[in-house]
């Protein structure tokens, strides 16, 4: 088995055993980036070997002194829109192209002080806004899945493919609408979107700033749920972070040890919602889902039909209340203070004007703009008020399920993953993509994909939703499902000369 062909577990047992080292591990996954990355699966935007090998050395200096840590030595990607002290910090657009943080996120400064080694920045959609990595100023990510014509979903598309194409053991990507599940459903991996305030946000460059939360990506759940305890917690420098205890959320993992492996899930009730099975969903998505709830059903678990009735207005919902963030949490790129500047402005405002009109992409001026209008005088009301009261009647939709269900279980996205181009010039048809996950972000709850079949030979996530602060329970019922068949999906092999 190739080092790079390890789970984070995997490789942090041999780490221990002092079988290898971190730095023969992370050169291993830069010499993988170096043959496959660059012009194929195009996962990162930032590389940084230099900084890489030296942590990785310094991890070898502390095994040795006899230290340990929960991720030492363990390489990682970061999505490139959380904080890096004097590493580059794009959000994949122009308007940061060349932007170097002077601090890091909570988030990296967790990993790092857990022992954690860092091999780039991944792309994404520019500022988090699309649903296939296309928007990324710079090109787009392939999936490693089949030919490389298809997109590895959003946004944080480039997080999901580094962790399929084994360019990394595991990577943190951020969930503004389900822009961590719904790439790892496309890409065959396990992403995890914890409760709202769970992660800390700080240093995280905000799309909308009552959505966005950070979360893992990797090759299977016990992975997953390693290093969601190692970011999750209280950060006081977050006004939104969740004052709670973190469980040891490995130990959680097996549930009830007194139910045999054929009953792993015995008492626990999963619902499973209508209204997620949308018109236009893939026969062969739908068909994969089914067959994992008949595998639940074998685990143990009572099954029932849950109702959310205010789910079909959760699209609409969400594309005015997180444009409408985003119009805010944008205006702060003017070309004043910091990142990309016209060079040939005539007056403050032409300097507005030409920094904003370059600087930012279609998509993300198509959302500045639909959240101006929306907050503007006159349909403020109308507009922003009517959707926050949808998203207060969404999150009572799940309290109701929730006094009879311990989790829900629905598909992720309605299809599998799709050509590069295929809905570049519909918008609709691309915020579809997110109509299955959008909900979870407007209640703040914790949602879970991995991986429940394949579809045309392409991967189908199932998405496993918790209350809020049911990581544990997300995670187990996620980690029984991948046990009972058998393993996390094998991820795609790839030759340089793809």
């Amino acid at each position: 088995m190739a080092l790079t062909d390890l789970t984070a577990l995997q490789a942090l047992a041999e780490l221990r055993s002092g079988a290898i080292s971190s730095e023969e591990l992370t050169q291993a996954y830069l010499d993988r980036i170096d043959q496959l990355d660059k012009g194929l699966v195009q996962a990162y935007v930032t590389v940084t070997p230099e900084l890489a090998l030296d942590q990785a050395r310094a991890a070898d200096a502390r095994r040795r002194a006899g230290e340990d840590a929960p991720l030492l030595g363990l390489p990682m990607a970061l999505k490139d829109l959380v904080l890096t002290r004097g590493i580059r910090t794009t959000c994949s657009s122009k308007m940061l192209e060349e932007f170097v943080p002077i601090e890091d996120a909570t988030i990296t400064k967790k990993l790092f002080a857990a022992g954690a080694v860092l091999l780039g920045k991944t792309n994404m959609d520019e500022f988090a806004m699309g649903s296939s990595t296309e928007n990324s100023a710079f090109f787009p990510t392939r999936n490693p899945w089949g030919d490389l014509s298809r997109v590895p979903g959003g946004s944080s598309g480039g997080s999901a493919a580094a962790v399929a194409a084994k360019l990394a053991p595991f990577s943190i990507g951020s969930d503004t609408g389900g822009s961590i599940r719904q790439p790892a459903s496309l890409c065959g991996v396990v992403g995890f979107k914890p409760t709202y305030g769970r992660v800390s946000r700080y240093g995280l460059i905000a799309f909308a700033s009552s959505l966005d939360q950070l979360g893992p990506l990797t090759a299977d759940v016990a992975d997953c749920a390693l290093i969601t305890e190692v970011i999750a917690g209280h950060d006081p420098l977050d006004s939104t972070s969740l004052d709670a205890p973190v469980p040891n959320y490995l130990d959680a993992l097996n549930g009830d040890p007194s139910a045999g492996s054929g009953q792993a899930l015995r008492g626990v009730k999963l619902g499973v919602p209508k209204e997620y099975f949308v018109a236009g969903m893939e026969p062969g998505v739908e068909a994969s889902i089914q067959a994992a709830i008949e595998t639940l059903r074998g685990l143990g678990a009572e099954i029932g039909e849950v109702s959310l009735p205010h789910s079909d207005y959760g699209l609409a919902a969400y594309y005015i209340i997180a444009p409408a963030e985003c119009s805010a949490n944008l205006a702060r790129y003017d070309g004043v203070k910091y990142g990309y500047s016209a060079p040939d402005a005539e007056s403050m405002w032409d300097g507005y004007y030409k920094t904003r009109g370059r600087g930012f992409g279609d998509e993300v001026k198509r959302r500045i703009m639909l959240g101006t209008y929306a907050l503007s005088s006159g349909y403020y009301d109308a507009f922003y008020v009517k959707a926050q009261k949808i998203r207060t009647l969404i999150k009572q939709d799940f309290d109701q399920a929730f006094e009879r269900f311990d989790a829900i279980i629905a598909p992720t996205s309605p299809t599998v993953a799709f050509e590069i181009g295929a809905k570049t010039d519909d918008p609709l048809a691309m915020y579809l993509n997110d109509v299955c996950t959008i909900p979870v972000n407007l209640a703040g709850l914790p949602g879970l994909s991995l991986p429940c079949g394949l579809s045309e030979g392409l991967p189908v996530g199932l998405q496993v939703i918790g209350k809020a602060l049911g990581e544990a329970t997300v995670l187990r019922v996620a980690h029984a499902f991948e046990q009972a068949r058998g393993g996390p999906l094998a991820r795609p092999e790839l030759a340089a000369s793809a």
